[in-house]
């Protein structure tokens, strides 16, 4: 039976996920659309989550916004893993002169925090929902590359392993029979940590306004906006702060490694 934080963090994952994907059909007001009478108002009975600067629905932008962390996340992260593994596999099983190779460049590249890196790229291309995704993806591979690396390298030494290779076993049927099955948990634990990073990235980059360009909702523009009229507008700042914990909460706790 799964541990409890599993639990918890099954029900914080499927909780967005179904807010993302239902959400914004039962809403009666699009994210952008605008109330020009019932601007700053607080939660009531009819914007159950109150309204922004511009009178706009703060729930109806959250789930869009949700909408928006979670496709750069899954975009970002599906990028960052096929990159990762390739380098990884390429680095335990090809010629050792390749693996000191790349295992040097990893290492260069992870000399330079993600978001410096992040940061110098989006200095030189247009800010961008696809620009975003591309670049968090391309500056992420490294964790999970060493990850997969190390993996191989230990499943490689497994007497199982050298006995199918003895057996005649391809090498296609090795990696798919043998290795592929215990290697899997480490990349889904990987891809977990990694949205929960993309999305915290994306949320960062929309907060400093290189990220998601408006009108587009991102809950990193809405804490943003609501930073500056924090003393009259809290509900501004709460709500996407807390889809923001709630969110990275439910992915790390997937994450966790156990034996359930």
């Amino acid at each position: 039976m799964p541990s409890f934080s599993k639990q918890l963090g099954w029900s914080l994952v499927l909780g967005l996920l179904l807010a993302t994907l239902v959400g914004p059909w039962l809403l009666p007001f699009g994210p952008n659309t605008l109330h020009l009478d019932a601007v700053l108002l607080p939660p009531n009975a009819t914007f159950w989550l109150g309204t922004d600067t511009l009178g706009r629905d703060v729930l109806s932008r959250l789930l869009a916004g949700a909408q928006t962390s979670l496709s750069v996340g899954l975009v970002a992260v599906g990028l960052a893993t096929g990159l990762g593994v390739l380098v990884g596999w390429l680095g335990a099983m090809g010629p050792r002169w390749l693996d000191g190779l790349l295992m040097r460049v990893t290492d260069v590249v992870l000399c330079f925090p993600t978001i410096f890196l992040i940061l110098a790229v989006l200095a030189v291309l247009e800010p961008s929902l696809l620009n975003v995704m591309i670049v968090i993806g391309l500056t992420s591979w490294m964790g999970t590359a060493r990850l997969v690396r190390a993996e191989l390298l230990s499943l490689r030494s497994r007497t199982f392993v050298a006995a199918a290779s003895l057996g005649g076993v391809g090498r296609v049927r090795v990696w798919a029979r043998h290795l592929w099955p215990h290697l899997r948990p480490t990349i889904i634990t990987s891809a977990c940590l990694g949205l929960a990073g993309a999305m915290l990235a994306e949320t960062g980059l929309s907060y400093l306004g290189l990220g998601v360009q408006p009108p587009t909702a991102s809950w990193g523009a809405m804490l943003a906006e609501g930073k500056g009229v924090l003393e009259v507008g809290w509900w501004l700042v709460l709500w996407p702060g807390l889809a923001i914990v709630l969110t990275v909460l439910g992915f790390m706790l997937l994450a966790e490694r156990s034996d359930d």
